[in-house]
């Protein structure tokens, strides 16, 4: 079958409906994805995009096709595609999501057992060589069945028992569902708790009518951040599409990036859970390792990317782990990432504190002044050794690690350089312990690399 290599991202597939991805498309990797994991029975689920149910139904033709039972949990978050699987022992599952890309865009996370993910160095490589080489194996005589289940009301329990609820205080909080999959599960949460909301973009709606479903991008806030400050909210928060991730507004309307949302859920677990190992990415603020050993923890620093996280979840023990971009991971949602037990540990440490957010997160914006990720397009990723050495040869007098790209620390500054996994981009994210400090030497790294 021809089929164009490029959906095939390093955590997922995903491309433009239909010209990329389509229903010929899912049904092969349905057999695919089958056949390379010898499954038995899978979960698939899928979110609010146009194209999703056909897309769902042709993973599931190509999947029972080849003998495999299909347990069909319809439209849900893709956290609790997870929890489905992980908790109902299923062989694997998929979730048809595009995440937070634009509405013409659709794709597929997939998972084996216990959710832990299929990747471009594991699983979805040799999906994409069977299906372009024609080697899939052929339909068997005996399809599997399909049946329906649902998961919402035990998936809510799951994750209302990470916080005691009866602490959290009735704040004034602004949600943004953002037209995706939280609008299915954030009034359950929020039934259950005393917090008075104002709730934007609640009609789940494929077509994206008010902003597109990520958070990360600064014109897709606008509506939350103007009722955050309009309402003088304690908190604001916001999900992407499939509602894997949630971000936070602060009472100013300020956006809190990942690294001190990161350093905040870090305390509120050892808080309760003393000594526990926690996992952050090598991009993030030393607000996080510093915040752990404050509380007697021990961190460890980890290569980006979910599979990568979700390994050394495994191999540590760590009780959380956290990624700039958002993704939160849980030892006690077996490993896997969560877009909404980090929004209720963050009412949890508000209410234990008695803090509002912008004051839990005071204390690290007087401290650590970050640059935010800044990207550079090159030419090819022919580009990328070139650019890394050179950059290791400036600053051959810090201590430098090539975990991900190169990463520098000097006693008062340090930054990761790193090549985008998707595309021919050169990521930096840069720390100073002065604003003026962090401009310098941004700017500095940023025109060795676009030199």
């Amino acid at each position: 079958m021809n089929i164009d290599p490029n959906i095939f991202k390093a955590y997922d597939v995903r491309g433009i409906y239909p010209s990329e991805i389509n229903e010929d498309v899912a049904r092969a990797i349905g057999a695919g994805f089958v056949s390379y994991l010898k499954a038995n029975r899978i979960a698939v689920g899928r979110d609010m995009r146009l194209s999703s149910p056909s897309i769902a139904a042709a993973f599931i033709d190509g999947a029972t096709s080849r003998g495999a039972d299909v347990v069909d949990y319809g439209m849900i978050p893709t956290d609790m595609l997870y929890f489905a699987v992980a908790r109902d022992r299923h062989d694997g599952g998929v979730q048809v999501t595009a995440s937070h890309n634009p509405k013409q865009y659709n794709g597929m996370k997939m998972v084996r057992q216990e959710a832990f993910p299929l990747s471009g160095e594991e699983g979805l490589v040799e999906i994409r060589q069977m299906i372009a080489a024609d080697t899939l194996p052929p339909p068997v005589a005996r399809r599997g069945q399909v049946t329906t289940k649902d998961a919402l009301h035990a998936y809510v329990d799951h994750v209302m028992a990470f916080i005691d609820a009866s602490i959290v205080k009735p704040f004034n909080v602004v949600l943004d569902a953002g037209s995706g999959m939280a609008g299915l599960v954030a009034p359950k949460l929020f039934e259950r708790l005393p917090c008075k909301t104002t709730r934007l973009c609640f009609e789940i709606d494929g077509r994206f009518p008010n902003h597109e479903a990520n958070p990360l991008i600064e014109e897709n806030r606008r509506d939350i951040v103007e009722r955050v400050v309009a309402d003088k909210a304690d908190v604001g928060i916001a999900w992407d599409g499939d509602a894997d991730r949630c971000f936070f507004i602060d009472g100013r309307g300020e956006f809190i990036s990942g690294d001190f949302i990161t350093a905040l859920l870090a305390e509120a677990f050892l808080i309760k859970h003393p000594g526990a190992g926690i996992i952050y990415d090598l991009r993030a603020s030393h607000a996080v390792k510093d915040t752990v050993e404050r509380y007697g923890g021990t961190w460890y620093m980890n290569r980006v990317g979910h599979a990568f996280f979700k390994r050394r979840m495994r191999e540590t023990n760590a009780i959380f782990g956290g990624e700039v971009t958002g993704h939160y991971y849980f030892r006690d949602n077996f490993y896997a990432d969560n877009g909404f037990i980090p929004a209720l540990l963050m009412l949890e440490l508000m209410s234990r504190k008695g803090q509002s957010l912008h004051e839990l997160v005071q204390p690290l914006e007087r401290r650590y002044f970050i640059s935010g990720e800044i990207n550079t397009k090159l030419k090819s990723m022919e580009q990328v050794p070139a650019k890394l050495t050179a950059i290791a040869a400036k600053y051959a007098d810090g201590h430098q690690y090539t975990l991900d790209g190169i990463s520098v620390e000097y006693p008062d500054w340090h930054f990761n350089v790193r090549p985008s996994n998707t595309e021919p981009l050169l990521r930096l994210n840069l720390e100073a312990t002065t604003p003026e400090l962090m401009a310098s030497r941004r700017d500095e790294v940023v025109s060795l690399i676009r030199a």
